[in-house]
């Protein structure tokens, strides 16, 4: 027997700690239906990142969804988030076995 795999995509978000729970909000008002949150550190154009205190911690966001919900979310990051915020965001083609949870 071969799995029934269904194509859809991965928004992964990797933002400012302190916006979690506005963009999570965001996020479910356009239609994501879950997501995993995870501690994240590193370095880029807003310096380290190091979440040696809450003003230098970031998360990372991932949720699955189809290309419509995706393509809304994206609209969304840009027009309320990617101007004021450290806030990056990128997609990758996925497959999933249970696609109605997505």
């Amino acid at each position: 027997m071969t799995p029934t795999l269904h194509a859809r995509q991965l928004l992964t978000i990797i933002c400012e700690a302190d916006i979690e729970r506005q963009l999570v909000s965001d996020l479910r008002r356009r239609g994501v239906r879950g997501h995993t949150i995870t501690d994240a550190r590193g370095h880029g154009q807003h310096g380290d990142r190091d979440a040696l205190w809450p003003a230098s911690a970031n998360i990372r966001i991932e949720a699955i969804c189809d290309s419509h919900i995706l393509n809304a979310t994206l609209i969304m990051l840009e027009e309320n988030y990617f101007k004021n915020h450290g806030l990056v965001a990128f997609v990758s083609e996925v497959a999933v076995l249970r696609a109605d949870k997505f």
